[in-house]
C-alpha cells in the first residue's frame, strides 16, 4: 500500500495535468474567438464545386461496404501510433438528442464488438449537446490517462476546437460526422458534406418549381458547420433559380416545434410551395400540418428515415431523401483501429459516398420491420445483433 506522501505525490500530479490541460483549452479558446468570424466562413464557393464533384466520384474500395470506402485523396501514415495488444477507444459524443445520432451510437458500438480481440475497453461520454460539457468530458478522458485513441463527434465547430487541438497534443485523434476549425486530428471522417446535402435537395426543389415559387427552410440549429453548409449550398441554388426563400427556421428537431412553425406560416397565409430540411428527422411532423389545414402537399428534402420514405410511398409524395449516411459510425472505429494497428489511412480527410434516396430507388429502402425513426443508410444489416439491437422486428 502506498504511503501518505507517495498519494499525495500522485494527486498533486494529476491535478497539475488537468490544470495545464485546462490552461492549454483556454489560450487555445481565446485564439479561436478572435478568429470567429473567419473561421466560421460556411458559403466557401470551392467547397461547393469541390463536394459537387464528389457527389459523382467512383468511390474505392470494398464493393458493397460504403463504411470501408473513401473518395480518394491522401492517405496519412500512422505508424508512429501503433500500439500492440487490446487497446482502449475513448469517444466524446455530441449527444443522443435526435433519432439519427440514436441509431448512429448503436452502429459504433456494435461495429466495436466486431473488433474484441483488439478493443478492450470503449469509453463513451455523452456532452447531452453542451459545448461546456464536452470540453469538459474531452479534458477528462485525455487527463484520465486510459486513452490509447480519442474519437469526437463535436456538439458546434468553434467551441469543441480548442478542446480537439489540446488532445492532439497528447494522442491520436479522430474526428468525424460535424468538423472543427484545425487540421491536427489524424483525420476528419464524413460524407461528402454539407454542401452536398445542400445541392442534392436543392437541385431537386428547383427542378420541380418555377420561378417566383416560395420555399420554407427548417434547419436544426445554428453553428453546426455541415448544417450551415447544407443551407448555404441549398440557398445558393434557390437564388440562382429565382426561388423566395419565405423564411429559416430553427426547429431544435422538436417535432411539435416544427408543425407549429409551419403551422403559423400557413395561418398567416404564406404559400409554401416546398419544403427545404436541413436533416429530415422531422418532416412527417411538417407534412401533418398540411393534412391538418387540408392543402395539398408541397415538394419536400427528408431524409432515409423510415417514416418519412413510407409516407412517400403511401401518399405519392413529391420528394427526395438526402442522406448523411448513419455507417459513418461505424468507420469511425474503423478508422481508430486502423491508426493503433499502424496502418495508413485516408486523411486529412476520409470522404466517405454521400448517396441520395429517390423515387426510383424509394422502394429497396423501406424496411417495415424497422422502426418510424431508424435510418435506411445504416449499413447494419451485417452488425451483431441486427435488427434487434435498433429495436427492428425479428
Amino acid at each position: 500500500m502506498p504511503d501518505g506522501q507517495a498519494i499525495k505525490r500522485r494527486f498533486t500530479g494529476t491535478r497539475r495535468r488537468s490544470m495545464h490541460f485546462r490552461a492549454t483549452i483556454a489560450a487555445m479558446l481565446a485564439l479561436a474567438c478572435a478568429a470567429a468570424t473567419h473561421a466560421q466562413g460556411f458559403d466557401d464557393t470551392a467547397q461547393f464545386q469541390k463536394q459537387l464533384a464528389e457527389l459523382s466520384t467512383t468511390p474505392l474500395g470494398p464493393q458493397g461496404q460504403p463504411w470501408a470506402q473513401h473518395l480518394g485523396g491522401s492517405m496519412i501514415e500512422t505508424t508512429k501510433y501503433k500500439k500492440n495488444g487490446p487497446v482502449t477507444l475513448c469517444f466524446s459524443n455530441a449527444g443522443v438528442f435526435n433519432p439519427w445520432r440514436v441509431v448512429g451510437l448503436k452502429n459504433l458500438q456494435a461495429e466495436a464488438e466486431l473488433h474484441k480481440d483488439r478493443i478492450k475497453q470503449l469509453i463513451v461520454v455523452d456532452a447531452e449537446g453542451k459545448d461546456d460539457k464536452q470540453i469538459s468530458d474531452i479534458e477528462s478522458l485525455v487527463s484520465g490517462g486510459k486513452c490509447d485513441a480519442l474519437i469526437v463527434s463535436p456538439n458546434t465547430t468553434a467551441a469543441v476546437t480548442p478542446a480537439v487541438e489540446a488532445a492532439c497534443t497528447k494522442l491520436p485523434v479522430i474526428v468525424f460526422d460535424r468538423g472543427v476549425n484545425t487540421k491536427c486530428p489524424i483525420t476528419y471522417i464524413h460524407p461528402v458534406g454539407g454542401y452536398g446535402w445542400g445541392i442534392t435537395s436543392g437541385r431537386f426543389i428547383a427542378s420541380k418549381l418555377k420561378k417566383g415559387d416560395n420555399v420554407l427552410a427548417l434547419r436544426i440549429m445554428p453553428g453546426v458547420d455541415v448544417l450551415e453548409t447544407r443551407y448555404s449550398a441549398a440557398k445558393r441554388i434557390f437564388d440562382e433559380a429565382g426561388l423566395n426563400v419565405i423564411g429559416s427556421e430553427f426547429t431544435g428537431s422538436d417535432r411539435a416545434k416544427t408543425k407549429a412553425i409551419v403551422e403559423d406560416y400557413i395561418n398567416r397565409g404564406k404559400k409554401i410551395d416546398a419544403i427545404w430540411m436541413d436533416a429530415g428527422d422531422t418532416s412527417t411532423a411538417a407534412l401533418e400540418a398540411f393534412e391538418d389545414a387540408g392543402l395539398p402537399y408541397p415538394v419536400i428534402s427528408g431524409e432515409d428515415q423510415q417514416d418519412f420514405l413510407r409516407q412517400w410511398k403511401k401518399d405519392k409524395l413529391t420528394a427526395i431523401a438526402p442522406s448523411y449516411p448513419t455507417y459513418q459510425w461505424r468507420t469511425a472505429i474503423i478508422g481508430a483501429i486502423d491508426v493503433l494497428d499502424g496502418k495508413p489511412v485516408p486523411g486529412p480527410e476520409w470522404i466517405l459516398p454521400q448517396p441520395a434516396i429517390t423515387q426510383d430507388t424509394l422502394t429497396k429502402y423501406i424496411d417495415e420491420r424497422m422502426p418510424p425513426l431508424h435510418y435506411s443508410l445504416c449499413g447494419c444489416q451485417d452488425l451483431p445483433g441486427y435488427p434487434g439491437r435498433w429495436d427492428g422486428k425479428q
